[in-house]
Order: C-alpha cells, then sequence, then structure tokens
C-alpha cells in the first residue's frame, strides 16, 4: 500500500530549510510577556497568563516561507529556544555566557538579545518565578535528597499532555470561546455560598475567552500575511479563525496551529497530538471520496505537517539537558491499535500514509508510535518493521494488550483506557482528559543501594546521604540487606513525595494554563483550570531508575557474597574486601570486578531469579506510590524510563556490585539490559523483560533494542523481527524501540559530524540527531548491545 509514493520536491527542499538554520535564544516573546504583566499588574494570575498570551499572538513576529503548505511557528526562527520569564529566569542568566558553549543543547546568543533580557526583562522578573518559588520554599530540601530523587519541573511549566484534538477540529478556537462564555453566562444565575470560589471561576472562564480571541486573532494574521502570495494558504486561515475545519487541508493546518499557541502560552515539552490518525481520518476520507484531493496531494500535506513538527525545540538549563538530551519536544503521534470496541482494528489508510511520511522525512519528530496487539494485521505490522528498518529509530512498538489493563487498574475508565494515547517519549494517557504529571520525579534505585551498602555515605562525596543503615559488612545475611534496602528506598520516597505536591501546587499557582484547559474536557464545565485539577483524570508519574544494575547488583551480592559456603572456594568474595572496591572505585581491585561481571548471572539472559530481583523493587516502587493521593487528588503511578538520565544519574553513583566503576553510566532505557551484559541474544532479553510488572507500570517503560542493519534486508530477513514483535506483544511488555545502524557508522559519524548530520538515533524514548548529543551520550550508544536475527 502506497509504496509508489516518493517525497516531493517541494518536500525535499522544506527538508533542507528545516535543518539550515542555526538554533538561537529567542526573548522576542518573553519581551511581549513583561510587557503585558506590566499592563495587567494586579489581576489573578490566571488572568495574567491570558492577556500575556493573546499579547503575544497579536503581536508576535511571523513569516511564511517559500514552499510551505502547513504554516505557523512562535518564534520568527527555525528550532529557537525561546525564555519562558514566568517559569524561570535565574537560571538563563547564570548560563546566559555559556549556553552557546555548553556540551549538551547549545543555542547561540545574540549580543542585543542578551542586552534585552538583562534590561527588560529580567529587572522585573527576578524574585517573581515559579523557579524563584520552589528554590525559596523547598530548595533546601530538594538539595538534600537529590542525589538518590530528581524533583522536575521546576523551572518551565508541565506539559505531557495530549489535548482534545477532535474538539479543537470540532469546534475551533471561536466554538471554545463560546462554550466558555455560554458557562459564565450561566454562572450569573447560579448562587454561590464562597465568592471566592466563585470569582476564581469567573477569572478562569474569562481567560479561557481571552486565550482564544488570541488564537483567531493569530489565525487572522496568517490570513493577512498569506493573502498576496499564497491565496491557497490565506483561504485556509480565513475559514479556521471563523470556523472548524471542514477539508484535509484544513483539519492539518487547524492541528498544527493548536500545537503553536500551546507551546507559546507554557514553553513545555510533550504536548502530544495522539491518535491522529482517527480524528483526522474523516477529513480525508471526505476528501478523497469527494474527488477534491488525491492521495498524493494528500501524502504531500501531512509530509508538510511532519516537517513543521521539527521547527520546535524545547530549552532547557544546562542540568536537565544532560538529563533530556538532543532538544526532545516530545510531539508524540499515535497509530493504530484496537477500536473502542476491544474487537476490532483501528488502523486505516491514513495510519499507512503516516507511516509513509516518517519514511519521505525522517527527521526526529514527531515522535512515531505504532499501538499494536493482538488483533492487528499482519500486513500493519510488517509495514511497521519495514519503516523501522530504515533507520529512524520509529516507530516505537507499544502493546495494547498490557497498557489497556494497567490503565484501568489505576482507575481509567475501559473506554479511556482504550483510546490511550503516548505523551512525549514513552509515557502512557489518555487524550483530552488527563493531566499525567509523567515526569514528577525520577528516583535512582542504584543509589540508593550504594547508600545500603555504606551506612548512608555516599562514596563519591563522604557525606551522609541516607539512613543509616549499616554497611555491608553489617549484614549477615543477604536478607538482612533487603530489609536495610527496604528502610533507604521509603525514606527517600516518604520524603519525595510532599515534594512532588508542593511543586505541582505551585504550578496551579505560578502556571496555570486557559487556553490548554480549553482543550482538556471538563476544565470549562468545572470551571477550574487543568493545572488545579479540572482534567478529569489527574496523575503523577515516578520513574524508578534502575532495575537492571539493581538486579545484577543483588545477583552478585546473592551469588558471591551471600550464597556461599564458608570455605575460601573460588566464588568467595568478602564483605570487606568488596566494600574497599566498591568504595575505590574498583582502583587496584581488577581482578574481582572481572569476577562480579562474569561470574555473577546478569538481568537479561532469561535467568529467572536475577529477574525476579529487579522485578520485586520495581514493584515494591510501585506499591508504595499506591499509598499517596497527590495536590490534585489523583493517584501517583510508577513508570520505568529514563530517558537520557542514566548517564548524568550515573555520574553521581559509585561503583555498584555488578562491576560498573565510578561514575559510569546506568543501565540505559528503563527496562534494559546493561549494555554488554545480555549476551545470550535478543530472545532472552525479552523474556526477562516480561518478568516486571508491566501491570504496576502505567506511567510507561522503554525497552531500547539495536540490531544491524542486515537485519532488514528483505523479507525474509525482516519476518524474523515481525516474529520479535509479536512475541513482545504476547509476553505482555510495554513497549520497545529500535536502533538499526551498526558501530562503524557511528564511529565514523563521532570523526566527520559535517558528514552525517541527518542521522538520526533512538536514545531513550525519542529521536534524536547523533552529532548534536554530546560525547558521552555519544559513547553509551555506541556501546550497546546489537543484535543479529
Amino acid at each position: 500500500m502506497l509504496r509508489g509514493l516518493a517525497p516531493t520536491d517541494r518536500i525535499e527542499r522544506l527538508k533542507q530549510a528545516a535543518r539550515s538554520e542555526e538554533r538561537y535564544l529567542s526573548v522576542e516573546q518573553a519581551l511581549l510577556i513583561t510587557e503585558s504583566y506590566r499592563q495587567h499588574p494586579g489581576a489573578p494570575r490566571v488572568l495574567q497568563r491570558a492577556h500575556a498570551l493573546a499579547h503575544a499572538l497579536r503581536n508576535i513576529a511571523i513569516r511564511i516561507d517559500r514552499d510551505e503548505l502547513i504554516v505557523g511557528n512562535r518564534t520568527s526562527g527555525i528550532r529557537s529556544g525561546v525564555v519562558s520569564p514566568e517559569a524561570g529566569i535565574a537560571w538563563i542568566e547564570d548560563e546566559l555566557e555559556t549556553i552557546a558553549s555548553r556540551p549538551q543543547d547549545p543555542f547561540q546568543v545574540r549580543q542585543e538579545d542578551a542586552d534585552l533580557f538583562l534590561r527588560e526583562i529580567l529587572p522585573l522578573w527576578r524574585g517573581r518565578t515559579l523557579e524563584d518559588a520552589v528554590a525559596d520554599r523547598i530548595g533546601a530540601e530538594i538539595g538534600e535528597i537529590k542525589s538518590v530523587v530528581k524533583i522536575n519541573q521546576t523551572d518551565h511549566a508541565q506539559g505531557h499532555i495530549c489535548p482534545d484534538v477532535a474538539r479543537w477540529l470540532e469546534l475551533g478556537p471561536a466554538g471554545i470561546r463560546e462554550e466558555a462564555l455560554s458557562r459564565l453566562q450561566g454562572l450569573e444565575q447560579e448562587t454561590r455560598s464562597e465568592r471566592s470560589t466563585r470569582d476564581a471561576e469567573e477569572a478562569f472562564l474569562h481567560a479561557v475567552v481571552i486565550s482564544m480571541e488570541g488564537a483567531i486573532e493569530f489565525i487572522r494574521r496568517y490570513a493577512r500575511e498569506a493573502e498576496a502570495d499564497v491565496p491557497m494558504i490565506a483561504a485556509v486561515c480565513r475559514a479556521l479563525a471563523e470556523r472548524p475545519a471542514e477539508t484535509f487541508h484544513e483539519a492539518l493546518q487547524s492541528t498544527w496551529f493548536l500545537f503553536v499557541i500551546l507551546q507559546m502560552e507554557s514553553n513545555a515539552s510533550s504536548f502530544s497530538p495522539g491518535r491522529a490518525d482517527q480524528y483526522l481520518y474523516p477529513y480525508l476520507e471526505r476528501d478523497l471520496q469527494a474527488g477534491s484531493l488525491t492521495v498524493e496531494a494528500a501524502q504531500e500535506l501531512l509530509d508538510a505537517l511532519w516537517i513543521k513538527f521539527n521547527q520546535i525545540v524545547y530549552m532547557r538549563n544546562a542540568g536537565s539537558a544532560e538529563y533530556f538530551a538532543g532538544f526532545p519536544i516530545g510531539f508524540n503521534v499515535a497509530i493504530g491499535g484496537m477500536h473502542a470496541d476491544a474487537e476490532t482494528d483501528a488502523a486505516n489508510l491514513l495510519s499507512w500514509m503516516i507511516l509513509k511520511a516518517q519514511e519521505h522525512v525522517g527527521f526526529s519528530q514527531p515522535n512515531l508510535t505504532a499501538r499494536l496487539w493482538k488483533g492487528s494485521p499482519r500486513e500493519f505490522v510488517e509495514e511497521c518493521a519495514r519503516v523501522i528498518g530504515l533507520g529512524s529509530g520509529m516507530p516505537q512498538i507499544v502493546n495494547d494488550d498490557s497498557i489497556i489493563p494497567a490503565l484501568q487498574e489505576i482507575g481509567i475508565a475501559p473506554e479511556d483506557a482504550r483510546d490511550y494515547v503516548v505523551v512525549g517519549c514513552v509515557e502512557i494517557s489518555t487524550p483530552g482528559n488527563n493531566l499525567g504529571w509523567s515526569d514528577a520525579a525520577m528516583f535512582n534505585l542504584v543509589k540508593a543501594l550504594e547508600l545500603t551498602l555504606n551506612d548512608g555515605v555516599c562514596m563519591l562525596t563522604g557525606k551522609q546521604v541516607g539512613l543509616s543503615t549499616g554497611t555491608l559488612e553489617d549484614y549477615r545475611t543477604f536478607e538482612d540487606l533487603l530489609a536495610a534496602y527496604r528502610r533507604q528506598v521509603d525514606h527517600f520516597i516518604d520524603r519525595m513525595i510532599p515534594l512532588c505536591d508542593a511543586v505541582d501546587r505551585m504550578h496551579a499557582e505560578f502556571l496555570p494554563s486557559p487556553f490548554l484547559s480549553g482543550v482538556i474536557r471538563d476544565c470549562v464545565a468545572r470551571g477550574i483550570d487543568v493545572t488545579a485539577g479540572g482534567a478529569r483524570y489527574n496523575l503523577s508519574g515516578i520513574q524508578a531508575i534502575q532495575v537492571a544494575n539493581v538486579a545484577d547488583s543483588l545477583a552478585a551480592l546473592k551469588a558471591l557474597v551471600f550464597d556461599v559456603d564458608g570455605t575460601e572456594g573460588k566464588n568467595r568474595v568478602e564483605r570487606g574486601e568488596l566494600l574497599s572496591a566498591l568504595r575505590s572505585g574498583f582502583e587496584g581491585f581488577e581482578v574481582l570486578r572481572r569476577m562480579l561481571i562474569y561470574r555473577a548471572p546478569k538481568y537479561g539472559n532469561d535467568v529467572e531469579w536475577v529477574d525476579r530481583l529487579g522485578a520485586h523493587w520495581a514493584d515494591h516502587v510501585a506499591q508504595r506510590l499506591r499509598e499517596f493521593t497527590n495536590a490534585r487528588g489523583g493517584p501517583y503511578q510508577m513508570g520505568l524510563y529514563t530517558v537520557s538520565a542514566h548517564v548524568p544519574m550515573g555520574k553521581n553513583v559509585a561503583a555498584t556490585p555488578d562491576g560498573r566503576r565510578h561514575r559510569e553510566p546506568l543501565a540505559d532505557g528503563g527496562v534494559s539490559a546493561m549494555y554488554g551484559r545480555d549476551t545470550s541474544g535478543p530472545t532472552a532479553l525479552l523474556q526477562s523483560v516480561a518478568r516486571l510488572p508491566f501491570r504496576h507500570a502505567a506511567n510507561g517503560t522503554l525497552l531500547n533494542m539495536k540490531f544491524l542493519p542486515r537485519t532488514f534486508a528483505n523479507r525474509e530477513e525482516r519476518s524474523k523481527f515481525v516474529a520479535l514483535l509479536l512475541a513482545l506483544i504476547d509476553l505482555g511488555i510495554h513497549h520497545a524501540q529500535f536502533n538499526v545502524v551498526n558501530r562503524e557508522t557511528l564511529l565514523e559519524a563521532q570523526e566527520h559530524p559535517e558528514e552525517h548530520e541527518n542521522l538520526t538515533i533512538r536514545v531513550a524514548g525519542y529521536t534524536a540527531y547523533f552529532v548534536e548529543l554530546s560525547p558521552d551520550l555519544q559513547n553509551e550508544i555506541i556501546k550497546r548491545t546489537a543484535y543479529d536475527m
């Protein structure tokens, strides 16, 4: 299906243009936001935010480039880094002179922009941002546990959400504005016991109206800009400013406007389009049946949208850039999967066209996800495999048969669970009704184990960080060690949750999001902003990191330290000797290190008792999280993924009993094996992974696998990979993603980056350009196990 379609000359020109501009820090919107706040000094924050967005939408510079079929951006430049003053500016002040030269995700800075930032923006916002509030109120407590827990979302707005795109297309901004006005009129006829509650509701609804009016004017501005030179674009934009989308072109353009405006409001990662093949298909079908559009023309429009997804990137501080490396913005599109009836498959012509768009464009965004299940058509699975083999790292695969039950277990209604989407990297959500707060924190289980072995003292700094539970020499049995580890883990969980809740509440205080709330069901009806709990589902996600290192370390301790007889056998490791080796980073203990690596069994090789060790601690975290309710009244849930955090988190962990040295990276992904330790092949790896508690990991999991290109050389070779995908579904594994590249290509790209600018690689739940990654992360990717079917 669609095999004869090739990218048009227009698409090739647009691709070239999209990668040709240098990235710059942009203060344009920050200046407009600052100007607006000066005009509304005493208004409730939700109204200040709405006025600021509307002011930016009416005044931000706009441009339409040659050949564009889909228009719109939040900056006048492509891939610019946006300053978001309401969220945080202290880090920008600190990094203004170094952001252009930092090793990961640099941005150039024009001197005039630096001067404007220091003169016009910084004076108003210093001490008044989310970042400042977090630092003042809970900064010390965050610092006390940072070696084990990374609290996220402290200097930027919350994304990780899938808006109700279908509703946006059905109503348009004008229709959503009318909904909010109608709700306001209804309030006038209601009596409220607490005036403050009514005032807050009225302010919120007015803010939705103001935001939508700004969106309408933004779209009209593009119509006026296109009038002279691109009348077709002008007609599409004029229509969208007045009414809902009617044609496929209008639906694509309206979808892109939605995500541009969401980014302008919040400047956050992982606003995700979700199941685009479902809500866009009726527009395609109608145009094709009417004869007003051909498949070829529709494909070109879709390809053009795919390119637009790469014109927005997200600028993080230097520390966060290491944890989320390669500019991941998280526009996640899902295709396929089951229908709501749980009996029929949802893949359609547009699903195939989206795979074709990935083939034609091959950029790092959007993050394409294929939903598979036992009812997926064989030909659709085969086409996914073929596109994966092209080497862009997409689509990643998620499993309806394991994810839907996990969502239902945390209280998601069956009909919503079956309509699930992936947001950002691998985070699971439901479309248009869920603020999942997927990345509330990352919990370093490996660091907690290090502290357990050393009486709560960090082996790298000598500081008391955790509970004083004893050292390795004090534990007489393996069960004693596990009991101490449980105390250490529980201690940090108990300290983490109140901090996550505090940050959550501060988001509602500092960064209410009325435009986003307009495209999340129930918010307008309830009169409550999405950040304050207005959505139907209000979750918080914690990532448990890293199962493989915990399993391998505990297995080594059990097999070589505790479960041996009293004789001096060849497998005997003395507690004192091992503790000294760990404290030294294995300096002078290479023989012992090799014993730990090669004589103890490892996760990823289908050794059940080892795998169960990792599964036990993942499940322990999940069960503890279920004891808590978040600031918006919803549950906490566990995820098992790292993004690229396994590199910076590894720098904070001393040597471990699995043979890992001081500060080396942890295992990648989330449920992947430690690189080089999964020596029994891909099937054995899947068997190990399948023993993890996926039913209790509704926040998402991440399995990285790397295959040699010859695995995809022809249909016969690919059939083995298809069998692997089907096995993954049968085993109940949530997710897998695949790099298709050989070591030589990666080494050559390190040596000659200018010759490999478009080489994309799967990092951890997202795709990035290999040459834009730091040397540390590049080296870690090169070391990952490569499979050959």
